[in-house]
């Protein structure tokens, strides 16, 4: 197999097409496409994995979906998507394997990397977990005093965090009627104290999530959990009420964590690609292991369907191809993640992870300056809120900002008028920004412009199978997107430099080091900050 040209010159035939087509289509209008097109709706919806996507309210044809599955082929979105699967060090500034897809295999599946057969280390730690997970839920699992667990504390950050605090709340139909779920990531004490206020240290788990157990905010606030678990209990007693997600088995044993409590994960999988792993363990505490298999086999069926169907029939990479296509060429800022269904209200802030750690790149695979724009702001909140709050300015400012619609058509409760009245928004609301108002009778301040983009994600219900497709959909899109811009989407660099300034810093504040040279209004604020800390 011939290697795939991943760095094509700006002036690439397949690039040259698009820039053409891309001036005849920002001059098209969308209702018109679909005058045009009686069989539209359904000639541009596609099904995969338990869930449907119809992108038809989007500025493309076929022509235009051919040309970006002609620059897709060039830039070496299959062979990349294998090699990933296959577990090739793709991740190359790390050189790295990135197999998140791993964890979600079949028991009876086999991954050979480098050697070493996967599928039965995986299974063996996921068969763990669950042996803990359930003692929890079942109630055999005490606290020192004899009390069954009633509340789990998932302290983490980026990843640790926001996978689980997202899944937890997505899922809590499926969750466990006894157990109360709390989510502590910030470094700022406010946070820790309102978290802890209404806690019964004799009944509370703390999962302790960091691969090294070195993470600053994790560990910061963990330790916090500890001296106020330590004001009520002695230090025996804290194998009974802290387990850890990490490697660093010495920092463990060393914080009074059983070492048989401690829950690894490999470094082939990336913290915001993590919640497969044992960073999952609150949500499989949450719903348990047959709901948390079927979590994994949803996302493990999207996975299928992302690696055999055609790439211009394929769901991750159509929605990849349709972000990419605004984003270059209708210079769109920012996407909006807009999912009707409240229990999916953390889902965009997950997805801000996903997508602009991943792709907020300056730099190719190579270290060439990217000649195009990368990752757009991703934002969003729950519907039918939203439209009380931003909508507005979708349907009548200025900036052409594209909205993926996620919605349930059934609902896990039972008030039928309060579902037909969210499914009617939501339907609405893309409706309403693909036609708008043109009626020149009208003040201009009563017409909207229209004429903009949405897709529509349907699944038939929210269950563990569905968010584990729709959590891989995005996974996939987020790859393809980066195999576009020719960046590697599995480091996150940029992170590292902010880290490091606020450990000087904070050695300055606390009086540890003398004064690093600083630029004058950032040495004025250390000052003022420490004329205050120190009174």
């Amino acid at each position: 197999m011939s290697k795939p040209s991943l760095t094509p010159s700006p002036d690439s035939p397949e690039l040259a097409a698009l820039v053409s087509h891309a001036a005849q289509a920002r001059e098209w209008r969308l209702t018109e496409l679909f005058q045009q097109d009686a069989s539209r709706a359904s000639r541009f919806t596609l099904e995969a994995a338990g869930l449907c996507l119809d992108y038809a309210k989007n500025h493309l044809n076929h022509q235009t979906l051919e040309l970006l599955t002609n620059f897709a082929q060039m830039r070496g979105v299959a062979q990349l998507r294998d090699a990933m699967f296959r577990g090739d060090r793709i991740n190359v500034s790390e050189q790295r394997s990135v197999l998140h897809t791993a964890l979600r295999l079949p028991p009876e599946a086999h991954l050979n990397v480098d050697g070493e057969e996967l599928v039965g280390e995986i299974q063996h730690e996921l068969a763990r977990m669950a042996l803990f997970a359930e003692r929890v839920r079942q109630g055999d699992w005490k606290g020192y005093s004899g009390k069954v667990i009633t509340d789990v504390v998932n302290i983490g950050i980026g990843g640790s965090d926001l996978g689980p605090m997202m899944t937890v709340a997505a899922l809590r139909t499926y969750a466990h009627p006894r157990l109360r779920f709390h989510f502590l990531s910030n470094v700022d004490g406010h946070a820790t104290v309102a978290t802890l206020a209404n806690l019964d240290p004799a009944s509370t788990l703390f999962i302790v999530a960091s691969k090294s157990f070195t993470t600053q905010e994790t560990m910061l606030n963990a330790h916090a959990a500890r001296r106020w678990f330590l004001q009520h209990a002695k230090e025996k007693d804290l194998a009974a009420h802290f387990v850890a997600v990490s490697t660093n088995t010495s920092a463990v044993t060393e914080f009074g964590i059983a070492a048989e409590n401690m829950f690894p994960f490999r470094d082939w999988v990336g913290g915001r690609f993590s919640i497969w792993s044992s960073i999952g363990l609150s949500l499989l505490i949450a719903i348990g292991t047959d709901h948390f298999r079927a979590f994994l086999s949803g996302a493990h069926a999207m996975d299928a369907h992302f690696q055999h169907a055609p790439l211009n029939a394929n769901m991750p990479v159509i929605l990849a191809l349709i972000a990419f296509w605004y984003r270059e060429f209708f210079e769109t800022s920012s996407q909006l993640i807009a999912p009707y269904h409240e229990d999916l209200r953390h889902f965009p802030a997950y997805l801000q992870q996903l997508d602009m750690e991943s792709n907020g790149k300056r730099v190719t695979r190579n270290g060439e300056p990217v000649s195009m724009k990368t990752s757009p702001v991703i934002w969003g909140s729950a519907g039918t809120n939203n439209q009380h709050a931003y909508f507005q300015m979708l349907h009548q400012g200025t900036d052409l900002i594209p909205v993926d619609f996620i919605v349930a058509l059934t609902a896990t409760h039972d008030l039928p008028d309060q579902h037909r009245a969210l499914l009617a928004n939501c339907f609405a609301q893309a409706e309403a920004l693909m036609n708008g108002v043109q009626d020149p009778s009208l003040p201009p301040h009563r017409i909207f412009p229209g004429n903009r983009p949405s897709n529509m994600l349907l699944m038939e219900k929210l269950t563990p199978a569905t968010l584990g497709a729709l959590i891989a959909l995005y996974e996939h899109k987020t790859f393809v997107l980066g195999v576009l811009w020719n960046i590697n989407s599995f480091d996150q660099w940029g992170v590292e430099l902010g880290k490091t300034l606020a450990l000087r810093i904070l050695a300055e504040l606390d009086g540890s080091a003398m004064a690093y040279p600083h630029d004058s209004s950032t040495a004025a604020l250390i000052a003022r900050a420490r004329s205050l800390t120190t009174r």
